[in-house]
């Protein structure tokens, strides 16, 4: 799939299911937002820009601690969501720009925060993504990345990308930790923290959230069954057969700063 047949599935997706990661628990709430504050002691007078904004749960976190923040994404309905229920809640330094994370619409040198929550698998040229981040950051600022980790065993890595993806096909790809703070790197980005996250997601909300039907889910539900004991051992499942079924996505959290 090309770059762009990629953009256009998630745009598609992501508008048809936009209103659900407005409240979804898993993206709404949780330790990994204020342990993201934690790691970047935001100033009053920053400009923050959050990438792949989705329901704009990390731009309304950042929001009360900097003098601005630029919600960008790929998908318009996402925006008009995130702005909706953002200015619900009567924060009015948030501004909304439709922007593709590989492309940013602004200038060398513009914030002194940027923010990546949850979204970087969907996006099909990564390193260009990071290259962009370093550009748009101030010297000194930081770029915090939260993402889906996957294991340093490639058989089970392969195995726990190709689920997300049936689950949801407009998943590219992710990573081991080690893979992200290679990114870093390359973009010139002194990792400075990293903290793991685990999150136990009910299979069916979880399936539900992007348009799955009781078929499909049955069909999730039996990968987890069938899953190798490495890959089992990494996603945990717990109460397959149910309403109750989960299992555990495991994510990493990565700061890098610009020199």
């Amino acid at each position: 799939m090309s770059a762009s047949d990629s953009q256009s599935l998630a745009r598609q997706r992501f508008g048809r299911f936009a209103a659900a990661y407005v409240t979804s628990v898993n993206h709404a709430s949780g330790p990994d937002l204020a342990r993201l504050l934690t790691m970047a002691q935001p100033e009053p007078h920053w400009r923050a820009l959050d990438i792949a904004t989705g329901g704009g749960h990390t731009a309304l976190t950042f929001a009360p601690f900097v003098a601005s923040v630029v919600a960008s994404d790929l998908t318009p309905a996402m925006l008009e969501q995130a702005e909706a229920h953002i200015g619900g809640l009567g924060i009015h330094n948030v501004s909304y720009r439709e922007a593709a994370a590989d492309d940013l619409p602004f200038d060398d040198d513009s914030f002194e925060l940027v923010t990546c929550r949850i979204a970087a698998h969907h996006f099909p040229d990564v390193p260009r993504f990071f290259q962009e981040s370093a550009r748009v950051l101030r010297p000194g600022g930081l770029l915090l990345l939260q993402d889906q980790a996957l294991p340093v065993h490639r058989p089970s890595a392969t195995w726990v990308d190709d689920f997300e993806r049936r689950r949801d096909p407009s998943h590219h790809r992710a990573y081991s930790e080690t893979g992200w703070r290679a990114f870093f790197d390359s973009a010139g980005l002194q990792v400075e923290g990293g903290a793991p996250v685990v999150k136990r997601h009910n299979l069916q909300g979880w399936a539900r959230r992007q348009g799955n039907d009781e078929a499909a889910i049955a069909r999730l539900d039996a990968l987890l069954r069938e899953a190798p004991a490495p890959a089992a051992l990494w996603c945990a499942p717990r109460d397959l057969g149910g309403a109750d079924a989960s299992f555990l996505i495991r994510q990493v959290q990565l700061a890098g700063r610009k020199p």
